[in-house]
């Protein structure tokens, strides 16, 4: 069962992480919050798979809450922020999924 998720996170990382480097300024700044895809990495073993989301994600999540519309928004970063695991994160995060 693990080999689907390793396969999954060897390829999301490294495609999230040329996403930033590659999409220009991917940091959008919204009420004093530097909004950076690559401090989401700690959520990616719980947008990649059924896992619960560590605390490090939520703490990630609830200090980017501004930020989520401005992901959705991104077409290249939509496909990590528009699924279904994403929402199962911010509702255990304790963070509503904004209406953008």
């Amino acid at each position: 069962m693990r080999f689907p998720y390793v396969a999954s996170s060897a390829v999301a990382l490294p495609l999230l992480l040329l996403v930033a480097a590659f999409s220009g300024e991917t940091r959008w700044a919204e009420a004093q919050v530097t909004c950076n895809p690559i401090e989401l990495s700690a959520c990616l073993p719980a947008i990649t798979s059924s896992m619960p989301p560590s605390e490090s994600c939520c703490s990630r999540v609830r200090e980017q809450t501004t930020c989520i519309c401005g992901y959705l928004n991104d077409p290249a970063l939509r496909q990590f922020a528009d699924n279904p695991n994403t929402r199962n994160i911010a509702s255990a995060c304790g963070v509503p999924y904004p209406q953008c």
